[in-house]
């Protein structure tokens, strides 16, 4: 093993624990989060002083909508730890959520189900 290499590789998981990342904090119960909610950096003309480096990540991927779940997936951090930290964004006023809407579909098309289900079974 020479001095370049790492002591670590990928299969041994991170460095950090995500519980060190949050201290140990759990999402806030009045944040409603979910997978497909939006969220996106508010303008500002400099780096907010502060802020951790996972934080940092999230403000800069979020120049334009990123669902919670990208979040995860980019930032390569667990999505539990990623509402956590967007909520502290959130609170610093750094951040804005919005959650997709949802339209109530029209009464169901009886002969699209019936085909839906025909597939199914055949398969």
């Amino acid at each position: 093993m020479s001095a370049d290499d790492g002591w670590y590789d990928e299969a041994a998981g991170p460095l950090v624990r995500p519980y060190t990342i949050t201290s140990g904090r759990t999402p806030a119960e009045n944040a409603r989060l979910d997978l497909s909610t939006q969220v996106m950096t508010l303008r500002s003309e400099q780096e907010p002083a502060g802020l951790g480096p996972e934080h940092q990540a999230i403000v800069q991927l979020c120049r334009h909508p990123v669902s919670i779940a990208e979040i995860a997936v980019y930032v390569k951090i667990p999505l539990g730890v990623v509402r956590v930290l967007v909520g502290d964004l959130i609170e610093r006023g750094l951040v804005i959520t919005r959650s997709p809407t949802h339209n109530p579909a029209q009464s169901p098309d009886l002969e699209t189900l019936q085909a839906v289900l025909d597939g199914l079974i055949k398969y």
